[in-house]
């Protein structure tokens, strides 16, 4: 039997604007399988922030079953919160405790024993340690962004959910954090996150979701997504000025500073016959480069629709 780390079944919920009921999730099933990255995508007001906050018992379904490791969030709502840790994507922090403090209250909340705390571990883990007795409030964007991954991982949790977790930081921060997620996912942890960074799901994650307007489009591994993408583009390097000849009028030819660049659909067509059509009109090149579709491709082509 396989495990999954979070199950939704015919999940429902919608929010009253301006008395009118808008479906902030419609029939929404997912099945996260234990031990992967997961990502949601969409674009804003999708409904992946709803569903996080169902999972973390801030907003109330209106139907369906929602599962963490196997355990109904309404039947066991203690044991599924601390089955998880949430890092929200609003910077939620009190200015005026120091990182130490706030992860000691965290982690009394969570009924943690003294002995068993790693606060001072945790804030090495995530380059916090030297300011550990800092203000929160003066810390900069991306090191409050690293204490809410800390603060969610006081109690030890199984499961890590990340909602947005690099929004606002810089570059060299982002693959910084990246890093440390692929750290905690070789240590045992299920990891679901949403982003708006499609580089970043591309990199993370081995499973997608890609959901719009409450609903899911497409759930399958990210090789598998890529995979819907038939569109390929091939450059060639050409030697000297050319003439397109028709046989290549159907691949969008173009040419921008001796380069020939053509596109191709890998279901109707291949390398190997637009080489021998070059041959044939004696195009001579001297290099040839490939480039394919991405997750991005990917994203636009399912949310469009």
């Amino acid at each position: 039997m396989k495990s999954y780390a979070i199950q939704a079944i015919n999940l429902n919920k919608s929010f009253n604007r301006k008395n009118t009921p808008v479906k902030a999730l419609s029939n929404f099933e997912i099945n996260i399988p234990s031990g992967t990255i997961y990502g949601l995508l969409g674009p804003n007001g999708a409904g992946k922030s709803t569903f996080i906050n169902i999972l973390g018992g801030l907003v109330r379904k209106n139907s369906g079953t929602v599962k963490i490791s196997n355990l109904d969030i309404d039947q066991y709502a203690k044991e599924t919160k601390r089955r998880i840790g949430i890092v929200p994507q609003e910077l939620n922090i009190d200015p005026f405790f120091s990182p130490i403090e706030l992860l000691e209250l965290q982690a009394g909340l969570y009924g943690i024993k003294k002995k068993e705390r790693k606060t001072e571990e945790i804030l090495a883990k995530v380059g916090l340690l030297d300011q550990k007795n800092a203000y929160a409030r003066t810390l900069s964007g991306g090191m409050r962004r690293r204490l809410l991954i800390a603060k969610a991982l006081v109690h030890n949790p199984e499961i890590i959910i990340l909602d947005e977790p690099t929004a606002g930081v810089d570059v060299e921060l982002r693959h910084s954090l990246w890093g440390y997620v692929k750290e905690l996912n070789k240590n045992g942890k299920t990891i679901c996150l949403t982003t708006h960074y499609l580089e970043e799901a591309e990199n993370l994650c081995e499973f997608i979701t890609i959901i719009n307007n409450g609903k899911i489009i497409k759930s399958d591994s990210k090789k598998n997504l890529i995979k819907l993408i038939t569109n390929k583009t091939v450059f060639f390097e050409i030697k000297n000025e050319i003439k397109i000849p028709e046989e290549l009028k159907t691949f969008n030819p173009k040419i921008v500073n001796n380069l020939l660049m053509l596109d191709y659909d890998k279901t109707k067509s291949s390398l190997s016959n637009i080489i021998k059509l070059l041959d044939k009109n004696d195009i001579q090149y001297t290099e040839i480069s490939t480039s394919e579709g991405d997750l991005e491709d990917v994203f636009v082509k399912l949310t469009s629709k």
